[in-house]
């Protein structure tokens, strides 16, 4: 080979990179957008959006994944495992708010750590629907998202590996950690205000009857 048609083969071999990495960087806003709109739908309540929103994201992601794995470079990168994360993040939300059997990483077609980072942060998105709870009045319900948000981060913490493998899950469980002592007070709260509630409503009947 001369030095002409080894340094066109290079070319060659960079502009076919270059165009997947365009449509992966595309791809992955993309998935985001999707994604995101997929947890707002859960949050409202309406199920059959979340998950149509959910399948559209699940055929992009299957593109991004078939043509980023020809190039690890691009697929490890940070802006194809965040647009992964924020897929596992979706979908987890969805099952766990709505009490649907959990997506495991091979159905989803992610990498673990994408995986695990992103049930990190459906602890934000339960203490949303918690708080959302609350503000209805619907008090077991956000005792139930507690209870979820605690057995996520103890499980969590059981993953103790570098950060290099992880893709920096401990920071993250350290903010779901202070996320869940938040929303514990909030709760608290709540119970503690309806229990005066309940008292208050009692005594009242009380007095009415000696009258």
């Amino acid at each position: 080979m001369t030095l002409e048609s080894i340094i066109q083969s290079i070319n060659d071999e960079f502009s076919a990179k270059a165009a997947i990495r365009d449509s992966t960087l595309a791809r992955s806003r993309e998935l985001i957008k999707f994604c995101a709109n997929a947890i707002r739908a859960t949050h409202r309540r309406e199920p059959e959006i979340a998950d149509s929103l959910l399948r559209q994201a699940d055929e992009i992601a299957a593109k991004m994944i078939a043509d980023a794995k020809a190039y690890p470079d691009i697929y490890f990168a940070g802006y194809t495992q965040d647009a992964l994360k924020e897929l596992s993040e979706a979908h987890l939300t969805r099952a766990l708010i709505l009490a649907s059997p959990l997506p495991s990483p091979q159905s989803l077609g992610v990498e673990s750590a994408a995986y695990v980072n992103g049930l990190a942060e459906t602890v934000g998105e339960l203490r949303r629907y918690a708080l959302d709870s609350l503000r209805r009045g619907d008090v077991a319900a956000s005792e139930s998202m507690l209870d979820l948000m605690d057995e996520i981060y103890t499980l969590l913490i059981t993953i103790d590996f570098p950060s290099a493998i992880t893709r920096d899950l401990r920071r993250k469980t350290d903010v779901a950690r202070s996320i869940l002592e938040r929303t514990r007070g909030d709760v608290t709260t709540a119970i503690r205000q309806e229990e005066m509630k309940t008292a208050m409503t009692a005594f009242e009947e009380r007095v009415r009857s000696l009258d």
